[in-house]
């Protein structure tokens, strides 16, 4: 009886499920469902975010298309599964009435603020093919638990983004590998890699004045999930603690690599309205770039929710090195 029922749980996991007229159904293989009848506007009742949060900690992002929200709306949503975070710092696209709200178009700012073009800029940032592969905020000590991006203005073609599922990942390396990465701690740091201009370089000076950076276990345990997860990303991670610089760039190439595997991996295609709603303690995931050239707008809203300080497999948390502290935004 209990073989029989495990099968059938892993039969209902392929297909969509309904629960109250709300239908979660999977994308991908790993990672990824869609969520329809709901109405995001509207409000959600209790039964209706049990599943929603159900369904993020199952499928690690899940996608709604077709909705009605505003800014008030957006955070009164991220309100019904935890805190929204309050950045001290926005660019002037975002909505002054609305701190919890942050413009994706805000980065466009950001090169020109420093005397760069914003292709230029982007390239020094990203000059590697894993560089770009992050979760939101990961210097900090206290990393957001999930964000929820709304989509108000998106090119015909282009401009998708894509996650990765980072249990599943860690799940997928070998037993010995994955005993021995258990032990292993990471720096996480903010501007990791980037490649300076030459002479006056006031991007590099601002990296080096806003500095956030945090020793975060490689493998950290999920919350509320009990999963083990791969933490890394191509954005933050510094170098392998205790270890050479050598060696620590060999690994950390090599569970890159892992951790975007296509078959972890789910891709959406974005169109005004739709809103993803994804896991940021159990995922990465990779911005377009195939997008700039076309010179169609893309305007996406964010509000993220407070996260906690991860903890290791040996129980030990993360801890701060420089400009953060938990719940100091």
């Amino acid at each position: 009886m209990t073989t029989g029922r495990g099968t059938e749980d892993r039969a209902a996991e392929r297909t969509a499920r309904r629960v109250g007229g709300i239908e979660v159904r999977p994308v991908a293989g790993h990672i990824g469902a869609e969520i329809t009848g709901v109405d995001l506007a509207e409000g959600l009742d209790d039964d209706a975010v049990a599943v929603v949060r159900q369904a993020v900690l199952r499928w690690k992002v899940v996608f709604f298309r077709g909705q009605r929200l505003d800014h008030a709306g957006h955070v009164a949503l991220a309100r019904r599964f935890g805190e929204p975070v309050v950045l001290g710092r926005r660019g002037s696209v975002s909505p002054p009435d609305f701190p919890e709200v942050e413009t994706t178009a805000d980065r466009l700012e950001l090169g020109g603020r420093f005397g760069m073009e914003h292709d230029e800029w982007l390239q020094r940032r990203r000059h590697t093919l894993l560089r770009g592969w992050h979760c939101d905020h990961g210097a900090r000590v206290d990393p957001p638990a999930a964000t929820v991006l709304r989509a108000e203005t998106v090119p015909p073609y282009g401009g998708d983004t894509t996650w990765s599922n980072l249990a599943a990942a860690y799940a997928g390396l070998s037993a010995p590998v994955r005993a021995f990465v258990d032990g292993l701690r990471a720096e996480h740091r903010l501007g990791v890699g980037y490649q300076p201009r030459p002479g006056d370089d006031s991007y590099l000076r601002h990296l080096l004045d806003h500095q956030v950076a945090s020793v975060h276990p490689l493998v950290r345990v999920h919350p509320e999930t009990g999963e083990r997860v791969l933490f890394v990303n191509g954005y933050y991670v510094e170098q392998i603690v205790g270890v050479s610089r050598p060696e620590s760039a060999a690994l950390l190439e090599m569970l890159l690599e892992q951790a975007v595997r296509p078959e972890y991996t789910v891709r959406f295609r974005w169109e005004p309205g739709s809103v993803a709603f994804w896991d940021n303690r159990a995922t990465i995931h990779l911005a377009p770039s195939d997008n700039a050239h076309l010179d169609f707008p893309r305007v996406m809203h964010r509000v993220m929710l407070t996260g906690d300080v991860p903890v290791g497999v040996d129980g030990t948390p993360s801890q701060p090195l420089v400009g953060t502290r938990p719940g100091h935004w």
